[in-house]
């Protein structure tokens, strides 16, 4: 597994199309749904199969004030889940919101994500939004030493 950040255009194609079948289409939102206004000023990071090249996971962190940074759309590919794919996307993001110059890392985590968070070192601060009308979300925090 390689962790890389995406920069031609298929590498990207690849990246949203993961972001739309794991975080949109099963709530039947319509292909597009998957990005968001700010993606221009965040760093996104994908974990690739070396051998295939195909994606096995993805996401994105930018800063959300001096000194947060915040995760978003993490998603692994079912075939890649509980192979430690989440974990070294999560690491890589940690030392890029280092890099940035963050204290904290926070993720607005969905419901059944809590326990990889928590496992990962993040604390529950409290719920956030209703995604759908239905995924109920978590603000999470790490402290970055």
């Amino acid at each position: 597994m390689q962790i890389i950040k995406p920069s031609t255009f298929h590498e990207f194609e690849q990246y949203y199309r993961l972001r739309y079948e794991m975080l949109r289409k099963p709530w039947h939102q319509p292909f597009g749904s998957e990005r968001a206004e700010d993606d221009d000023h965040a760093i996104h990071l994908m974990a690739i199969d070396e051998n295939t090249g195909e994606i096995m996971g993805g996401c994105r962190v930018h800063m959300e004030s001096d000194s947060e940074a915040q995760l978003r759309f993490l998603a692994v590919g079912p075939k890649y889940q509980n192979k430690q794919v989440g974990r070294r996307l999560l690491q890589a993001v940690e030392d890029e919101a280092r890099q940035m110059g963050a204290k904290d890392l926070i993720v607005q985590a969905r419901e059944y994500a809590k326990n990889f968070y928590k496992r990962n070192g993040f604390t529950e601060e409290y719920p956030t939004h209703l995604l759908f009308g239905e995924v109920q979300h978590y603000q999470m925090r790490k402290p970055l030493q």
